[in-house]
């Protein structure tokens, strides 16, 4: 059972920052992003069942570079997600993500699921 939260944490009393407060004016898709998006709303299965209530969102992200950080992907692949399925991420309470590092060079890809959180942490 992962704890997503509990009293053994360290706790940083400062409002945490957003990734749309971290930069200073308008933020415009870049080439790559947009393929990209065409690329995964194209690849992800036409209809998928999302839960009502809480969610948590399962995610693996395969790369072939041993440098790849694990959280640079979750953002653009989650709104992707949103956009397709039509639901507000904010409803996403958890989230678990593994990155896979000893991928071949053109084998990268990325696995998800929805799942109800209630049935997660039940």
């Amino acid at each position: 059972m992962i704890r997503a939260a509990s009293d053994d944490m360290q706790k940083i009393a400062i409002k945490p920052l957003s990734v749309n407060d971290a930069w200073k004016g308008r933020r415009f898709k870049t080439d790559n992003y947009k393929a990209y998006e065409r690329a995964v709303l194209l690849s992800l299965p036409r209809k998928l069942t999302i839960p009502e209530g809480l969610l948590c969102l399962r995610l693996e992200f395969g790369f072939s570079s041993k440098s790849s950080d694990w959280d640079n992907p979750v953002k653009p692949f989650q709104d992707i997600l949103q956009k397709k399925y039509n639901f507000d991420d904010n409803r996403i309470k958890l989230a678990v993500v593994v990155i896979n590092n000893s991928v071949k060079k053109g084998d990268e890809y990325t696995k998800f699921a929805i799942d109800s959180l209630s049935e997660v942490i039940a």
